[in-house]
């Protein structure tokens, strides 16, 4: 039997499974969240639409409804408590065809079933001074004055370093095999190290929770992975529009946006094609030619030229089209937190606090006092004045050593995130906690000194052995200028 048993152990370090261990963190007991990546938000989280959708979309009555709009009207109290960007600049669902425009009234009255507030339609001339390069065909739009942008980058880290300050404990490279209850009446997950042995389990996996959920009940539950490619622009091209742009849903979603992000680039994208692969998550020129083609629908004249990247991203879908959130019945003490597709991120606060309702009711696990909420916002060169700069570099002249020229990262920055809570130990950790590596040229110049960062402030780590994102994505292959003996192809001096 294992040495140690949790009161709960969380599958996935996305930003449901981190803000259910967020939430949980408000009580006392024992937590774990179990992540098969080297670091938080390496799945669905990190690659989406970073839109807090308002809510009109989901049908009235469904956990996706009222999670949305609850998890919506959350979002802007945690950003502010976690330090984390968010911007409310709204949202238009933008009416192409005169037939369709009766479609806009539809989505009206749901979201004003929903509970969305402030919804209203908008004809042509309001449209065009709000948007002027809407499509030329725009007839009207659903305007939600309550959508907004977040970093979910941000966010999930966030949320992950809250907990862990407040005493939740974190597993990455931590892949869960087998799920079996035990004798005992407790939890065991097979893990590379043994086993980890638990009271509750919650199952917030994305795209592998069936996995996990078929293990344990005979009613069984199918995740399809929903594959959506991106474009991202340069920063020049961020104020192309003002709004979240997405054109009127169907059945396969909300269909290809164009939006601002918190960091000024333009989104453009996602596709949304159902794949049988769980790790799918390359691009392909079919589905990016989609992404041109259908952003130029509702937006004209979209800077294309100025992409500077492209990614896709998997979408847990289910056929119910609804999240899957409970105690599973035959199962006790396993609780399902799944099918967390779009509007995941925008409900995650509200997930949280569902999921972590669940096992606080099974568990009866009373009140921490000591809980923290607060976190405070890393340091951001951009949003200085040149006199705090220079105060802030008095005081440590890392701030003044810039690394990454495209997104103004400082040596700072950098050495802050590797020694905040959870701090990065990967390329890619530190480009989610400082956005290094994420601008025009794509890390094209950063990397190599931010390998050295690594190696010199994370205990034990040697250059050779820095990583991108965790095992079997390493940079340096050897040395060049190792001695070989004479006659060999090397220099024997």
């Amino acid at each position: 039997m294992a040495e140690k048993v949790y009161d709960v152990a969380i599958i996935g370090a996305g930003v449901s499974g981190c803000s259910i261990a967020r939430e949980l963190s408000r009580r006392r007991g024992s937590f774990v969240v179990l992540e098969r990546e080297d670091d938080v938000c390496c799945g669905t989280t990190k690659a989406n639409s970073a839109i807090v959708h308002a809510g009109y979309d989901a049908m009235p009555g469904s956990l996706m409804a009222r999670l949305n709009v609850e998890g919506s009207r959350l979002m802007p109290g945690l950003c502010e408590e976690l330090g984390v960007d968010l911007a409310n600049i709204g949202s238009l669902v933008v009416c192409t065809d005169p037939e369709a425009r009766p479609g806009l009234d539809d989505l009206l009255a749901r979201g004003e079933k929903n509970g969305v507030e402030g919804l209203r339609i908008v004809e042509r001339d309001e449209l065009r001074a709000m948007e002027p390069n809407i499509a030329d065909a725009a007839v009207a739009a659903l305007y939600a004055p309550t959508a907004s942008i977040v970093n979910p980058f941000q966010l999930n880290v966030a949320l992950a370093e809250n907990a862990t300050t407040n005493g939740v404990e974190f597993r990455f490279d931590c892949p869960v095999g087998s799920v079996r209850r035990g004798q005992d009446g407790l939890w065991h997950l097979g893990v590379p190290d043994g086993e980890v042995v638990a009271h509750v389990v919650v199952n917030a996996a994305g795209v592998y929770a069936d996995g996990f959920h078929n293990q344990v009940s005979a009613q069984k539950l199918t995740i399809t992975p929903r594959r959506g490619q991106y474009f991202v622009l340069d920063t020049t091209a961020g104020t192309h529009v003002r709004h979240t742009i997405f054109a009127q849903p169907t059945r396969m979603g909300k269909g290809v946006l164009v939006s601002p992000t918190t960091a000024g680039n333009l989104l453009v994208g996602p596709t949304a094609e159902d794949i049988d692969d769980k790790q799918g998550t390359d691009t392909t020129s079919e589905g990016l030619d989609e992404v041109r083609r259908k952003s130029a629908i509702t937006v004209k004249d979209v800077p294309l030229r100025e992409t500077i990247t492209s990614f896709s991203g998997l979408r847990a879908h289910q056929p119910g089209h609804d999240f899957v959130i409970g105690e599973v019945e035959g199962a006790p003490g396993f609780v399902d937190c799944a099918a967390i597709e779009s509007p995941g991120l925008s409900a995650s606060p509200a997930v949280g606090r569902m999921v972590a309702g669940i096992v606080t009711d099974i568990l009866g696990l009373p009140q921490n006092p000591s809980f923290d909420g607060h976190r405070d916002a890393p340091v951001n060169l951009e949003r200085l004045t040149p006199a705090e700069w220079a105060d802030l570099i008095a005081r440590n002249p890392a701030y003044g050593r810039i690394v990454c020229r495209c997104r103004h990262i400082s040596e700072g920055q950098i050495v802050d995130a590797i020694h905040a809570p959870l701090g990065a130990r990967s390329l890619d950790a530190v480009k989610r906690r400082t956005e290094a590596c994420m601008g025009r040229c794509q890390a094209g110049f950063c990397t190599p000194k931010i390998m050295e960062i690594l190696a010199r402030e994370v205990p034990g780590l040697a250059m050779e052995d820095v990583t991108k994102c965790g095992p079997g994505s390493g940079f340096i292959v050897g040395h060049d200028k190792h001695l070989a003996p004479a006659g060999k192809g090397g220099d024997a001096r």
